[in-house]
């Protein structure tokens, strides 16, 4: 069983390592390094020992398909990107203690050497499999390389370690109809040797830990993911490849193959901490050995796998290592209504934001916290992006602030004034802000970021009702004294607003400290100074004139927005009305191999828990068929029964979802994008005629 860290004496945060193939976008944001970040700037507002560390993943097939692209080298790629990744983190207050790459010499010895023990531990199985091979590109085709109809749902884009449309994982050998993304080959197949860690080995050590250990504490995403891969069965895993790019095998008969992305870029973790420690004069070992070292992955759903299952099972088969204590994953941002995707450009990508947003991070960070993916599939929209910062940033926070700072330098020079006695609602609002610091812990510390962040612009709230209700521009022509009050609390508000708002918009808040100069170490207040000091800002404390801490945004400026992405999507749809290339040219003899023949739906139903498959009945007029045909989105099965169709009868038959279909259909598209029956002149034609 799994025990918490109730009071741990450092903590070791990661944040997924992004794939130095492009830049950085509002998904990668939402889903982990803002919430990384804004657990690690409060951890260390609170005098935790903090280690938060991350870097590029530059050994990734996506890294390698990039560069063929391209027509660049890989590690011209890495270093592009790198670059873009580093300085738009830095640009944007991304607060790592260190940002390594996994092409750092300190990581190709750190991940060696964790393949050696394992492999000299006899921790691995050597298999000899048939893997898909491009003979055109003489080389073995890894995952990403081949791509194909997935076998339990359809989908016919799916990669070879992946159907993106179902979420099952695949063998890249699993594929139906499988091609090389390099050549566009159809790939033969070859033997070749490779390391498999034995998964199914730690089934027993998983489900201790994680489905009895962490059942209550662990996010119901993760959890149900790993419960899911752990009573599924568990199967060995490949950690090796055979590529050109990556890490070398470091064992005799490793010649020619280099090591799994899985197996080495979670490991640069330890190596950015071991950079880290080493400039630091640091012990980088008591971040990762030491059992009172508290242990947290920030990754997206898709790396659940690989930190909760893989990884562990690594690092337990490594030995000396802790394991982590939460992977807070969260879902997928999509962008006004689909799926960011990189390869469309569909994107807000953070360097161009930062351009065209300057002096603008927290508006951006703000709104991706307040619509986190935290428990579902969220959705980024430039009009909630507008809202966000016009009506809660502007509106509540901003003026709030502005009216506490021009009032103070219109009735005081700037001087925080001398309280006379504290009314009932005065006391009231004091000891309301001095809960503000555990409400908003207590979020965070269940990882919890929308609900923490709505906590902190309560206490904007409660500071605009204060002022609201007392009426300090009123009061003042009766009773100065009363006003000199209202403004120590304002101003005690105020301050707490500084300190508490640096995890969610930290250069609002290093403004904001500007403004009431608290910046120097006399005056700074900590994370707790606010729940137990009964004065932030002590009378007599001179403040600074007032300066604006957000500005409106403008309906053009969003509109330029939505007309980037409206030419983005035309772009994309030209692309896809693009005429297909003629296929390899083949010979008289190859294609009378092909049996065609009329045929007529007889029966058609929709295949259970798929959206895109019918199982249809078809008279061939040689027998009657089942076929399995991907036409579920276009047509109801009642519309077909009696169509006459273009059946391909000799296609070797193929299971789908637990049916093996008997032949193809023949389609193609209108040019509207619609499925289309190839239909035979159906007057005078009778099944089981051919076609020639």
């Amino acid at each position: 069983m799994a025990e918490t860290l109730n009071n741990p004496s450092r903590y070791t945060i990661t944040a997924a390592l992004p794939y130095t193939n492009g830049p950085i976008h509002i998904g990668h944001l939402a889903g982990v390094y803002v919430p990384a970040d804004i657990y690690a700037r409060y951890l260390r507002l609170t005098g935790k020992d903090v280690a938060f560390v991350c870097g590029s993943d530059e050994h990734g097939v996506a890294i390698s398909m990039k560069a063929k692209k391209e027509g660049v080298t890989p590690q011209e790629i890495i270093d592009k990107y790198h670059t873009i990744i580093k300085k738009s983190f830095q640009d944007f207050g991304i607060t790592f203690d260190n940002y390594s790459r996994t092409s750092a010499e300190v990581h190709h010895e750190t991940a060696s050497d964790f393949f050696k023990k394992l492999y000299e531990q006899g921790d691995f199985i050597e298999e000899t499999t048939a893997q898909l091979y491009d003979e055109e590109a003489k080389q073995f085709l890894a995952d990403r390389f081949v791509i194909g109809t997935c076998p339990k749902c359809g989908h016919e884009e799916a990669y070879g370690d992946q159907c993106e449309n179902c979420g099952s994982s695949l063998n890249a050998t699993d594929l139906i109809n499988p091609k090389s993304t390099i050549t566009g080959s159809t790939p033969t197949t070859k033997e070749t040797k490779h390391w498999f860690l034995p998964l199914d080995r730690y089934e027993g050590f998983l489900r201790e830990w994680i489905l009895e250990g962490h059942k209550n504490d662990w996010k119901p995403n993760v959890y149900g993911q790993c419960k899911s891969w752990i009573d599924g069965g568990l199967e060995p895993r490949a950690v090796t490849r055979d590529l050109d790019w990556g890490i070398p095998v470091p064992v005799e008969g490793g010649e020619g193959k280099v090591l799994y992305v899985w197996f080495d870029a979670p490991i640069g973790y330890i190596s950015s901490t071991k950079e880290w420690a080493k400039r630091e004069g640091k012990d980088w070992e008591s971040y990762w050995k030491d059992e009172n070292t508290k242990l947290v992955h920030f990754i997206g759903k898709d790396n659940i796998v690989f930190h909760c299952i893989i990884f562990p099972a690594i690092l337990k088969s490594h030995g000396g290592y802790i394991l982590p204590e939460n992977v807070p994953a969260n879902e997928f941002l999509n962008l006004e209504g689909n799926k960011l995707s990189t390869s469309k450009n569909w994107a807000v990508w953070l360097h161009e934001y930062l351009e065209e947003f300057p002096d603008m991070q927290d508006v951006l960070r703000y709104t991706l916290t307040a619509n986190a993916p935290e428990t579902k599939d969220n959705d980024f929209t430039w009009k909630d992006f507008q809202a966000r910062n016009n009506n809660e940033l502007v509106a509540i926070l901003g003026n709030f602030i502005n009216r506490v700072v021009v009032l103070t330098n219109k009735y005081y020079d700037g001087v925080v004034p001398e309280p006379s006695n504290f009314t009932d609602v005065d006391q009231e609002t004091l000891d309301a802000l001095k809960k503000y610091p555990e409400v908003i812990s207590s979020s965070l510390e269940r990882y919890r970021f929308r609900e923490a962040a709505q906590e902190f612009m309560n206490l904007a709230r409660l500071g605009n009702k204060y002022l609201a209700d007392e009426e300090p521009w009123k009061v003042v022509k009766q009773d100065e004294q009363r006003v000199k009050t209202i403004m120590f609390v304002a101003l005690q508000i105020a301050t707490g607003l500084a300190v508490l708002g640096e995890p969610f918009l930290p250069f609002t808040s290093s403004k904001l400290k500007e403004i009431l100069a608290v910046r120097s170490s006399a005056v700074e207040t900590s994370w707790n100074d606010v729940s137990e000091k009964e004065t932030l800002l002590e009378a007599d404390h001179k403040i600074n004139q007032s300066q604006l801490l957000f500005r409106k945004i403008e309906d053009s400026e969003i509109q330029t927005q939505l007309d980037k992405l409206e030419a983005t999507k035309k772009a994309n749809e030209n692309e896809n009305k693009a005429v297909t290339p003629q296929k390899d040219t083949i010979t008289f003899d190859d294609f009378t191999k092909l049996d065609m023949r009329v045929g007529t739906i007889i029966e058609a139903e929709k295949m259970p828990k798929t959206k895109k498959l019918l199982v249809l009945k078809v008279d061939t007029g040689i027998d009657t068929r089942t076929i399995v045909s991907g036409i579920a989105e276009s047509f109801k099965p009642e519309e077909i029964i009696g169509k006459k169709v273009t059946v391909l009868v000799n296609l070797a038959p193929r299971p789908l979802r637990g049916v093996e279909s008997q032949g193809m259909i023949l389609m193609t598209e209108s040019k509207e994008g619609k499925l289309v029956f190839v239909n035979p002149d159906e007057e005078g034609v009778d099944n089981g005629e051919g076609i020639s």
